[in-house]
């Protein structure tokens, strides 16, 4: 997806879970909790299930046992990250309506009442468009709207890897666009 922007509109898409690294991610796990399960599994019975996987030196109780429910737990996580990952959780758009006036942030949630997540506000509410770096152990940095009286609603996506050239330079053109000022850094 590509972001649009006119003289009055822009529309920018966020990509959510849908990532190559979460389908890495997701496909390493089911992988890894199928392997615990076989061999906690071939430990039981006492023979090998998977030839490449030699569980006879194994007992099952306590490592074959462990050993299953760990899989167990792998297998659980797998299915979240492959839920998260289908249903598009964290996907949306970020559109900034200046012939409107309005700013409108939509990201899509889990399943359920509150699924689909809309900010809406009013861009002579917006006081600045803020920076925020931390390069600490673990590094974030985030571009966000500063409303008038309200938290602070962040626009960068999660895992996003921008440059700091990058992101002043987005937040310098969003700035420029709304027509407010930038604070941090």
């Amino acid at each position: 997806m590509m972001e649009k922007k006119s003289d009055s509109l822009w529309i920018e898409p966020v990509v959510g879970s849908r990532r190559i690294s979460n389908f890495i991610w997701a496909s390493i796990v089911l992988l890894g909790a199928l392997g615990f399960i076989l061999v906690g599994l071939s430990s039981y019975l006492g023979k090998d299930i998977v030839p490449f996987l030699a569980s006879q030196s194994i007992a099952f109780t306590p490592q074959g046992l462990v050993m299953s429910f760990y899989g167990i737990g792998g297998f659980f996580l797998s299915i979240y990250l492959w839920c998260a990952i289908i249903w598009g959780v964290g996907s949306g758009y970020n559109e900034f309506d200046r012939r409107e006036g309005v700013i409108s942030i939509f990201r899509w949630g889990f399943p359920g009442t509150n699924r689909r997540i809309r900010i809406r506000c009013l861009v002579e509410d917006v006081q600045a468009i803020r920076l925020e770096v931390n390069e600490n152990l673990g590094s974030r940095r985030v571009i966000s709207i500063r409303l008038k009286g309200q938290q602070d609603v962040p626009l960068t996506q999660m895992g996003e890897s921008l440059t700091l050239s990058q992101m002043e330079e987005k937040a310098a053109q969003l700035a420029r666009f709304l027509r407010v000022p930038i604070e941090g850094l």
